[in-house]
């Protein structure tokens, strides 16, 4: 940034872009401003409208002669397929991208740089907007460090409506993330419905309670809220990458379906614990079959080239005592039950590359996910280097870095969590390429994406007051090289007020006191 940039509020941006020159003047917006985009940047206009048009009343109508103009130029290679260049002089505004990614973020900047108000839902000023709608003149040039910003959002833990996802997708596409990892399947709950098996979702979506509470817990989404719910995000720039845990983490699958398992005859119900439940999935033929039809219908809802099959903490108690596990071990030639485990995930990531997409999973070393595997490192950064130099592609999700679910303090009435404290410099501090790796681990990281497991969090309040500010962090972090923890503490201060005009309550960075 110029040196003027860098004090100057109006340009205390989240994440930090490349390179801000501010320039005196401002361009100012009224009822008679005008779009014009060029061919393929008619989304992003239409995006900007759309998000505009609530608090301020601009209708910026399409004009042949409009001083905001949006352009897509192929030729501008150096900005990649994310990267834009936003020039705002006090009589015209121009957003240019190579690709249309680049003008659904060059649309947030401009969202940022306008006052706060603008961000809330509903008219925080009266509908003749003044010349207080305004923006500062600057120029911008701005690319992602990592293709890869992402969050997840664990929906099985407890179940979360539509329309909080869709909130929750917009602030990602704010701060200029750019993947929803929507955890569908659980222990505890399964909220995908599967047209061929629905008691999945009618039996597999309803636990009696949580931890003794009493309280039964219950919701699935329709096939029509996540069709809708991936075109919402992609308007947005966000790709929705579903998971279906297998073969562990299935007990509400085994729940709605007993044949699924290794003990014939016994009936569960879905987990009403947290942990790691011995129950996993059978590994006959009909098992894999289901399997194979679980993610037919997920890839014909979500068209993303990501599919996450989990593959994470799976026991192998089950298997050591089934006859049926004996079996198919000696069929395959397999060491033992622990080899069960690749060749379950081997034969799921078959499948998904005839469905032409990519399978994902979580990671401890990367020793147990098959070679055609992008691996999510979520236990030492280390983990994630060694997946690497096997050869797989990573996304590094440290737990200590990443987990939203820990508390943000020690304070006294902090949120229950997990144990331990994961503050906002922490996430801040997340490296997702440490110095010391090789240059071919480092080539194979993808990015870095949070967590938000939703154990204790039940509500859509509790969630953003995990969330936030500290996604703030990791948006910083995976969109820009720049690391600078006092500039991103002076820049979030100023943010601070733009969350709060959409009506996000997280903690205060700057304050002890809590606000959930």
């Amino acid at each position: 940034m110029s040196s003027a940039a860098a004090l100057h509020p109006d340009f205390a941006l989240v994440p930090r872009p490349d390179s801000v020159t501010a320039r005196p003047g401002r361009f100012v917006l009224d009822r008679r401003t005008g779009l014009r985009a060029g061919p393929g940047a008619e989304a992003a206009a239409a995006l900007l409208r759309e998000l505009l048009a609530p608090a301020t009343g601009l209708a910026l109508e399409p004009s042949a002669d409009g001083r905001i103009v949006f352009l897509l130029d192929p030729g501008e290679t150096g900005l990649g397929a994310e990267g834009y260049v936003l020039a705002v002089r006090p009589d015209a505004v121009l957003l240019r991208a190579a690709r249309p990614a680049g003008l659904l973020h060059g649309v947030q900047t401009l969202r940022q740089l306008l006052p706060p108000e603008a961000l809330a839902a509903e008219g925080a000023r009266p509908r003749t907007a003044g010349p207080d709608w305004s923006l500062p003149c600057v120029r911008i040039t701005d690319r992602p460090r990592f293709a890869w910003r992402g969050a997840m959002l664990d929906v099985a833990r407890h179940f979360q409506p539509v329309a909080y996802v869709r909130r929750f997708v917009d602030l990602l596409a704010l701060h200029k993330l750019n993947v929803l990892h929507l955890h569908l399947t659980d222990d505890q709950g399964w909220r995908m419905p599967v047209a061929a098996h629905p008691r999945l979702t009618e039996i597999g979506g309803r636990r009696a309670e949580t931890e003794g509470d009493g309280t039964p817990h219950e919701g699935a989404y329709t096939r029509s809220e996540l069709t809708g719910l991936v075109a919402y995000a992609a308007r947005r720039g966000v790709s929705i990458v579903p998971e279906i845990e297998m073969p562990g983490h299935a007990r509400a699958a085994l729940a709605a379906y007993p044949g699924l398992g290794n003990r014939p005859g016994v009936r569960l119900e879905p987990w009403t614990r947290w942990g790691v439940c011995e129950n996993v999935l059978g590994v006959d033929d009909a098992v894999l079959d289901f399997c194979r039809g679980v993610l037919d219908e997920v890839a014909d809802v979500f068209p993303g080239p990501y599919v996450h099959v989990g593959g994470d903490e799976c026991p192998t108690v089950e298997w050591e005592r089934s006859p049926a596990a004996r079996a198919r071990i000696a069929a395959e030639g397999l060491s033992g039950p622990r080899a069960l485990h690749g060749w379950f995930l081997g034969a799921v990531a078959a499948h998904l590359a005839r469905l032409g997409r990519r399978p994902l999973g979580w990671t401890d070393t990367g020793s147990e996910l098959p070679s055609p595997f992008t691996a999510l490192a979520w236990r030492d950064p280390e983990h994630g280097r060694a997946a690497a130099l096997r050869g797989h592609d990573v996304i590094m999700a440290p737990y200590r870095s990443t987990y939203l679910d820990y508390p943000q303090s020690a304070d006294p009435g902090e949120p229950r969590g997990q144990d331990g404290v994961l503050d906002l410099r922490g996430v801040y501090e997340n490296e997702p390429t440490p110095a010391h790796w090789e240059p071919e681990a480092t080539r194979r990281v993808l990015g870095t994406q949070a967590q938000l497991w939703t154990e204790y969090a039940r509500t859509p309040a509790e969630l953003e007051y995990l969330a936030f500010p500290r996604l703030c962090a990791l948006a910083d972090t995976a969109w820009s090289a720049h690391r600078d923890w006092p500039d991103f503490r002076r820049r979030q201060d100023h943010h601070q007020t733009r969350l709060a005009a959409l009506g996000v309550r997280g903690r205060s960075p700057r304050s002890r006191l809590l606000t959930p």
